[in-house]
């Protein structure tokens, strides 16, 4: 099944039917990608994405081939043609040998149910480290392999641990722990870092709730009060289980005030942009 979602898709300016979208074309050379969720037609905090987008660029050492405005006037085009005010959009630079391309498509999103904000999540704990991990860079077989573990187990996300045994990240997504009643995360530099991520960390910041950025061990996971996963579909999302662990999450008031917080800057943003 084709990832892109909608009936078209824009390549290099040019509106085209789905049909025409080859999935491979993303896979050959160097992508750099960005996923933005819509909101009542709003991309929500275009800004921020933007920031993020151009930095993957610059980090593997590639110019943008189209600016901000270009892309927020062509998400605005693809919204229209599709009728769609609400869903994920991706955008792509693609690097080829011959050629670049860039593209801007609908994605199939799976927003969690509201069964899942009230009960929490399955998780997973997964040994393994993306490439590059601030940069957001498409690596084909790292995401297969954590993907078919994901099914395998039968859970919503993997948690990431690196070589030391440090949680880092969910696989497509961030994770933030409340240990002690304070909420930590992992250190930027280890993690892609998400928009959700630090629209969160704000959040925490002007509640006044201690926060810390710092490493933490899996070994670790059994003294935690609570757990979520942050991202652009998920927002802030309680965590049920890791592995065998079992937790409260949905029930964690520091959780619940997060999560209440960070939708109320949510519909700020998109009444802003309306």
């Amino acid at each position: 099944m084709s990832e892109c979602f909608s009936k078209h898709f824009i390549k290099n300016g040019e509106t085209l039917d789905q049909e025409g979208f080859n999935d491979d074309d993303i896979k050959k050379g160097k992508s750099v990608y960005e996923v933005i969720r819509i909101i009542e037609g709003v991309p929500l905090f275009f800004k921020e994405h933007m920031d993020r987008f151009l930095n993957s660029t610059s980090l593997i050492g590639k110019e943008i081939l189209i600016g901000r405005e270009e892309i927020e006037n062509t998400i605005a085009k693809l919204v229209d043609i599709e009728a769609r005010r609400n869903g994920n959009i991706k955008i792509v630079f693609n690097y080829g040998a011959e050629k670049d391309n860039w593209y801007i498509y609908f994605l199939k999103h799976f927003y969690p149910t509201e069964d899942m904000y009230q009960e929490g999540v399955d998780t997973i704990l997964y040994h393994g480290e993306r490439e590059n991990p601030n940069a957001k860079v498409i690596n084909q077989g790292f995401r297969e392999q954590v993907n078919q573990v994901i099914k395998d187990k039968k859970a919503y996300e993997a948690i990431l641990v690196d070589r030391n045994g440090h949680i880092t990240e969910g696989s497509k997504s961030n994770i933030f722990m409340v240990y002690e009643n304070k909420v930590i995360t992992s250190p930027g530099e280890l993690v892609l870092p998400g928009i959700t991520r630090e629209k969160i960390i704000s959040v925490i910041k002007e509640a006044g709730i201690e926060f810390s950025e710092e490493r933490f061990h899996y070994k670790e996971i059994n003294k935690l009060q609570g757990l979520f996963i942050s991202g652009t579909s998920p927002k802030v999302l309680p965590i049920k289980t890791v592995d065998d662990y079992f937790f409260q999450s949905s029930k964690n008031e520091i959780i619940r005030t997060i999560k209440s917080l960070y939708d109320q800057k949510i519909a700020a943003d998109i009444q802003r942009d309306k």
